[in-house]
């Protein structure tokens, strides 16, 4: 990619990315609860002045009955008018005071400030609920920012400080280039351009600039060819088609499609995203000469696919359901994995997530009685209107 092109995903990123996003989000409910707040701002004035005329009136019949000097009158109704006004101006600034000042913090990068009142039961509770609600959205995306940031700088420095030591080892003299050597070499440079991968199939997540291709295809020979790719890949140098770098031969893949004239509408290059990381999560986490079984079955639309893939490990806590599919979630690291895994990145079940929403299908972990079962629902073609 050439200076440029990189440059301007990453100015696509800035200004499309989950931050830009949720501050969109924000700005369309703070729109909309100020819109609430004008219109409480007029009733409360419009009562405001109700209220005035009613004290002149009241004030006035009663200089008439008793024959009071009307400037008295005049003195007391005015007096009276600022006492209600200054109460009702003070009960509707007081709020948007603390809130143009929570706000102000929030934008200097202040999350945890919160503003009070959220409880009301009026516009300015709405609007005080709206604000909270932005600051948690910006907390937790400058959380995941933090968090990505230092993710990301663990799993370079790892493959770069074997890259550096093995370099520096040959120009030292220590050791010689010879082909092992160099065959050390070339597979931490293979692991860096797989995470560099990734984290540009993240990027275009982000960025939403990757087209959606969906064609129809025959599922048995589409994904008998998948598992032939992942078969090879583990006999040559590990199953890597996530993030992980280990060697898994051990592990018998097993395709079941019904019917076997089965077929779909898809994306093939986004689905075998999906069912490479799938694979390569189910395979890491199987026990030795452990079996990972990838079923099709026709969905409930026409052309829809449902998929499993499921293997024979520990499995997966259901508390920890929800966060499987995060980034960088690697699971508990105590958990037994198959001989020859790292336990990778954390960054496949986040990509297959991502290629699943594309389609506008849905991933998710399913009850098993023995290892894990991820279930992925596609949505088959889409419906045509006349």
């Amino acid at each position: 990619m050439s200076r440029a092109a990189a440059g301007a995903v990453n100015g696509r990123a800035r200004r499309n990315g989950p931050r830009a996003r949720a501050r969109d989000r924000v700005r369309e409910r703070l729109r909309g609860g100020l819109r609430e707040v004008s219109i409480s701002i007029k009733t409360k004035l419009g009562s405001l002045v109700v209220v005035s005329v009613f004290i002149t009136t009241g004030l006035l019949m009663v200089a008439v009955q008793t024959r009071t000097e009307l400037r008295f009158i005049t003195v007391f109704s005015v007096i009276a008018t600022l006492l209600i006004t200054q109460f009702v101006a003070h009960g509707l600034t007081a709020p948007l005071d603390e809130m143009n000042t929570v706000a102000r913090a929030i934008s200097h990068g202040d999350y945890t400030r919160r503003v009070r009142g959220a409880d009301r039961r009026d516009e300015l509770g709405d609007l005080a609920s709206t604000i909270n609600r932005m600051a948690d959205d910006l907390e937790a995306v400058d959380r995941h920012r933090k968090e990505l940031v230092a993710n990301v700088s663990h799993e370079l420095r790892t493959p770069i400080a074997a890259l550096r030591a093995v370099l520096e080892n040959v120009v030292d003299g220590v050791s010689a280039a010879d082909p092992e050597t160099m065959r050390t070499a070339l597979k931490q440079t293979e692991r860096l351009g797989r995470l560099v991968e990734t984290l540009l199939d993240l990027s275009r997540l982000d960025n939403g600039v990757v087209p959606l291709r969906a064609h129809r295809f025959e599922v048995w020979p589409y994904l008998s060819g998948v598992l032939k790719e992942a078969n090879l890949a583990a006999s040559r140098r590990g199953l890597s088609s996530g993030s992980g770098n280990h060697t898994r031969t051990d592990v018998h893949l097993h395709l079941d499609v019904s019917p076997p004239e089965l077929t779909a509408h898809a994306d093939r290059e986004r689905l075998h995203q999906v069912v490479a990381n799938l694979i390569d999560n189910a395979v890491k986490h199987s026990p030795p000469h452990g079996r990972v079984t990838v079923r099709a079955r026709r969905g409930p639309q026409p052309e829809s696919l449902d998929l499993e893939v499921l293997d024979e490990g520990p499995g997966i806590p259901k508390s920890e359901w929800h966060r499987v599919f995060e980034r960088f979630n690697r699971g508990d690291a105590s958990a037994p994995h198959g001989p020859g895994s790292d336990g990778g990145t954390g960054l496949g079940l986040a990509i297959a997530r991502w290629a699943v929403d594309l389609h506008g299908g849905h991933i998710g972990v399913a009850e098993s009685s023995r290892g894990c079962r991820i279930q992925v629902t596609l949505p088959g073609a889409p419906r045509t209107t006349n």
